[in-house]
């Protein structure tokens, strides 16, 4: 994370840039009339007009917070339209402390999140962006709006052709632990960025390490709780019959098996992928071999209950029906 600033001058309240940033609509409550507004913004004046509608209450450039708190006045000028309007995008990465994300002062512009109805053009150095359906609950950052990692990141990478720039981004956001990958990949998909070979190569390499941290966290949890060692990787067999599918543990003492739900939601493939995963779950269970499910997310923020849960599943093992004999090989 980065400890860049907002702007290079130390930050001032919130209300302090309230005062100094206000709309048409807020002047004309203040008793300040529009023709009165625009002889303040006139050359050598001390007022300046910085988008449609908003003014900014000094002549010099604006501030990077000064800067956002226009970008939504502009957005929110119609009345009943406040809280509609987000920041997202880069501007909002900079906000969540990404370090790949650039300093808000060095962006041409400020991404701002509005419904899909509303009838808003983008202007100057504010870019509308209209949400897919509803528009997602904000996020209050340094007082501000902002949208959530996985829409904010979405609507950045959508303008950046860049391949390292795209992976630099969306590893942050996993290793940081901003988000996780599957509902990032939900709304990448919902974008459809996916199409993208820069981007979905990048998702790929992201959701393999994901696993792989998955894995080596499951094998932590194991030898730090004390937990039996299972058989690790293996796929299951009827002898002589079909494949049953491969788990990533095994007790087979207990006919216990373990499954880290890294599923990754891709495209036209998520339904089939979550129907093959249950009938798998119940064709175990059938067969008298109880199945436990644990996500990456549950392993790394509650092992210590993920372990309770594996534990219990084993000590339960000698008040079933013994489970049917099935054939372990290596996957």
């Amino acid at each position: 994370m980065t400890n860049t600033p907002l702007s290079p001058r130390p930050l001032s309240p919130h209300t302090e840039v309230r005062r100094r940033v206000l709309s048409t609509a807020q002047l004309r409550a203040q008793g300040v009339s529009s023709a009165e507004a625009g002889a303040r913004c006139r050359p050598g004046g001390p007022w300046q007009q910085v988008l449609p509608g908003v003014y900014l209450l000094h002549p010099g450039p604006p501030t990077s917070e000064e800067r956002l708190h226009a970008a939504l006045l502009y957005a929110e000028r119609r009345p009943g339209a406040t809280g509609e309007a987000m920041i997202t995008g880069l501007a909002a990465l900079a906000l969540y402390r990404f370090a790949a994300a650039a300093p808000l002062l060095s962006l041409d512009r400020i991404d701002v999140l509005v419904p899909r109805t509303r009838r808003l053009r983008s202007t100057g150095w504010v870019r509308i962006v209209r949400a897919h359906a509803e528009v997602p609950a904000a996020h209050e950052v340094t007082g501000l709006p902002v949208a959530p990692v996985t829409r904010a990141l979405t609507d950045a990478l959508a303008e950046i052709g860049d391949a390292r720039t795209v992976r630099r981004l969306l590893t942050e956001a996993v290793r940081g632990g901003h988000c996780e990958p599957a509902p990032l990949v939900r709304e990448l998909t919902r974008a459809r960025l996916l199409s993208r070979e820069h981007v979905v190569g990048a998702v790929d390499s992201l959701l393999a390490e994901g696993r792989a941290r998955a894995e080596d966290r499951l094998y932590e949890m194991v030898r730090a709780h004390g937990l039996p060692e299972p058989l690790w990787n293996v796929d299951l067999r009827l002898p002589g019959g079909p494949h049953l599918g491969g788990v990533d543990a095994y007790w087979p003492d207990h006919s216990v098996a373990l499954e880290l739900d890294t599923r990754s939601p891709r495209q036209d493939g998520e339904d089939a992928v979550w129907t093959q995963y249950t009938r798998k779950r119940e064709h175990l269970e059938r067969l008298g071999i109880t199945v436990v499910h644990i996500t990456p997310k549950k392993l790394r923020e509650a092992p210590e209950q993920q372990a309770v849960v594996v534990r219990t599943a084993l000590m339960a093992a000698g008040d079933r029906a013994p489970a049917a004999y099935v054939v372990v090989l290596p996957r």
